[in-house]
């Protein structure tokens, strides 16, 4: 009787309740942060409403909930196994298909105009990724009989990341190979000495490739804005031009918040002197009106996010659900990394979103699909640990 009333107990319940809070407090931070960012440029600059981003993100958030808890919290993880190849197949005919009739955006052709939002296919490769690692990685046994099998993912990750390459989109692609090569990392193979060849020498490619591209023998390789981006060091030395105006304006609105900020809604740095500043720059301009001391607990947040997904993880009941938890935490990690080490001028501007902060489509709603998936995978620790606890009466 116990136990079919702890099988009958709404699932929902079981839901890891912490970083359920943290991620809608986060997103409801994001929307008025982007209210508050967006309110000067969407008048001026777009010659719409105030309200026009703060209401679409609205929107996208909402609509990204309702996705998450009517449809992914109740896909169980062992399912993902028959959808994994339909969103790697999907996804990759969409990389394909915006090559050839995608939108044109800062140089870059990424993204398919569906008219009532713009969808940019390169933010589902970052979640198919995960996700097939997780499942392929998740049966080690049964790749150990079948020679170089564990090379799969590793190839669709490299076609995945040439498509992107070659929008051109380096920044999104070079996440993508971060994610790709953290993840791959964290899989526990053993005693195979082709993958730690391969985790090597991945390794050793991507650092590589950044010091070759930073130290501007690959500009070659790039198109004219992407090589004016690798000039990043000392931006203020380069005011007046346009790779050292964005950044550091940024650094003037961290100069400006001060310990306690300006106050809400009283940035001056908004008014256009970040253009970007309710997507790339968010976060300058939130720490300008909430001080270093909002600035912290933003980053202290993010690391309690953070805590609870690896937490996810490591009570993992299944090496499938470990890997795609762990993958969600790289995700969220290298997006920050990369943005806050971008405004800070540490390496190149790379139009890398805040997580759950910056205005984003696409992003807004992979993100949170993403969370949704640690989600689900902490009912299933909840209800596995539940039934090993009957078990063992």
């Amino acid at each position: 009787m116990c136990y079919i009333y702890n099988m009958k107990k709404s699932k929902i319940m079981l839901i890891d309740k912490p970083l359920l809070i943290m991620i809608i407090l986060y997103s409801i931070i994001g929307i008025f942060a982007i209210l508050s960012a967006s309110s000067v440029s969407s008048v001026i600059t777009y010659g719409v409403s105030p309200y026009y981003f703060f209401m679409k993100q609205i929107i996208i958030v909402l609509a990204s909930f309702i996705f998450g808890f009517l449809i992914i919290l109740k896909v169980p993880t062992k399912n993902y196994k028959k959808l994994v190849p339909w969103i790697v197949g999907g996804t990759l005919f969409l990389l394909v298909y915006v090559l050839l009739r995608g939108k044109i955006v800062n140089s870059a052709r990424s993204w398919i105009n569906l008219g009532f939002i713009k969808f940019q296919p390169s933010e589902l490769a970052k979640i198919s990724v995960i996700l097939l690692f997780g499942v392929y990685y998740g049966e080690l046994e049964k790749l150990i009989k079948i020679k170089y099998s564990f090379l799969l993912p590793i190839i669709y990750a490299v076609i995945a990341f040439g498509l992107i390459f070659l929008q051109p989109d380096l920044g999104t692609a070079l996440i993508l190979a971060f994610i790709s090569m953290l993840v791959f990392f964290a899989v526990p193979f053993q005693n195979n000495k082709m993958v730690k060849y391969l985790k090597i020498l991945a390794g050793a490619g991507l650092v590589s490739a950044i010091v070759f591209v930073s130290s501007g023998v690959g500009t070659k390789l790039l198109n004219e804005m992407q090589s004016s981006r690798l000039t990043f060091k000392a931006p203020c030395t380069r005011y007046l031009e346009e790779t050292g105006y964005q950044v550091c304006n940024g650094f003037i609105a961290f100069h400006n918040g001060g310990l306690f900020g300006k106050g809400i809604g009283k940035s001056t740095q908004k008014y256009l002197y970040l253009p970007e500043s309710h997507t790339d720059f968010i976060f300058p301009i939130i720490v300008e009106e909430t001080g270093l001391i909002g600035g912290l607990l933003i980053i202290a947040g993010f690391m309690y996010i953070l805590y609870r997904i690896l937490l996810v993880a490591k009570n993992a009941t299944n090496l499938r659900n470990s890997i795609i938890a762990y993958g969600c935490a790289i995700y969220l990690l290298v997006h920050l990394l990369i943005n806050f080490s971008g405004i800070l001028a540490l390496i190149p501007m790379t139009g890398t979103p805040v997580p759950f902060l910056s205005y984003g489509g696409t992003f807004s709603l992979t993100l949170i699909s993403v969370m949704m998936v640690v989600l689900r995978i902490s009912i299933e620790n909840k209800i596995d640990k539940e039934k090993r606890e009957i078990e063992s009466i």
